[in-house]
C-alpha cells in the first residue's frame, strides 16, 4: 500500500504540473482539468485538447452551464481578452490558468488551483480502489488540518467530506471543489485582473498584434 500510496502522489503531481505547463500531456494519456471528456462523467471546466470541438457541461445539480471555448497552449491576444470578461472563460483555458496560477502563488493562495486541479483529475477516475486511494490523498493534501496546503471551507462542507471519507466517491469533493472555485472568482480573480502580471500579458499581445 506505500508503494502504491507513493505512486499515485506522483501521478497527481505530474498531473499539476502539465496542468500549469498549459494543459499538455502525451498523445496517449487524457488531457487534466476542465474539458476532457471523462466517459459517461463530465467535468467542470476542463482541460481542452487542442482537437477538441467547443462542448458544453452541465453540472451535476444544474449550478450552472458554460461554454468551453478552446485556447490554444500559448494565449493569443483574443483569448487574453475573454479572460477579463468571466472568470469561467479564464479557468477553461489552459494558459488562463496557469497565469493565474503563478498570480495565486504571489498571494499565497495557490493551494487552491492545486486542490481544483486534483479535483478534475480525481474526478475521471472509475476504479473504485483507485477513487478511494485518491481520495485519501487530496484529504491530507488539501483538507486536513495538519496539511500546509489546506484550503478554506466552512464548517458545513467540511463536516460533510468527514462523513463521506469512510466510503468515497467521485462526488465526495464536490461542495468543497465549488466552494473554492467560488472562492477563487470572487476574491482573487478581481484582483488578477488589475494586476502588473494581466495588463503586462495583455498589453505586450496587444504591441505584438497586427490590428496595434
Amino acid at each position: 500500500m506505500g508503494s502504491e500510496r507513493m505512486e499515485m502522489r506522483k501521478r497527481q503531481m505530474s498531473v499539476q504540473q502539465e496542468s500549469a505547463a498549459g494543459g499538455t500531456a502525451p498523445a496517449q494519456q487524457d488531457q487534466p482539468g476542465q474539458a476532457n471528456p471523462r466517459g459517461s462523467n463530465a467535468c467542470c471546466f476542463c482541460c481542452i485538447k487542442s482537437f477538441f470541438p467547443l462542448l458544453v457541461y452541465r453540472d451535476d445539480r444544474n449550478r450552472k452551464s458554460v461554454s468551453l471555448i478552446l485556447c490554444s497552449p500559448k494565449p493569443t491576444l483574443e483569448e487574453v481578452r475573454s479572460w477579463g470578461q468571466s472568470f469561467d472563460k479564464l479557468m477553461c483555458c489552459p494558459a488562463g490558468r496557469n497565469s493565474f496560477r503563478q498570480f495565486l502563488r504571489t498571494e499565497f493562495s495557490e493551494e487552491n488551483m492545486l486542490f481544483w486541479l486534483a479535483c478534475e483529475e480525481f474526478r475521471k477516475e472509475n476504479n473504485k480502489s483507485v477513487i478511494e486511494e485518491k481520495a485519501r490523498v487530496i484529504y491530507e493534501d488539501y483538507i486536513s488540518i495538519l496539511s500546509p496546503k489546506e484550503v478554506s471551507l466552512d464548517s458545513r462542507v467540511r463536516e460533510a467530506i468527514n462523513r463521506n471519507m469512510l466510503e468515497p466517491t467521485l462526488h465526495t469533493f464536490d461542495d468543497a471543489q465549488l466552494q473554492i472555485y467560488t472562492l477563487m472568482q470572487r476574491d482573487s480573480y478581481p484582483r488578477y485582473m488589475n494586476s502588473p502580471a494581466y495588463k503586462n500579458l495583455l498589453n505586450t499581445l496587444s504591441e505584438q498584434s497586427p490590428e496595434s
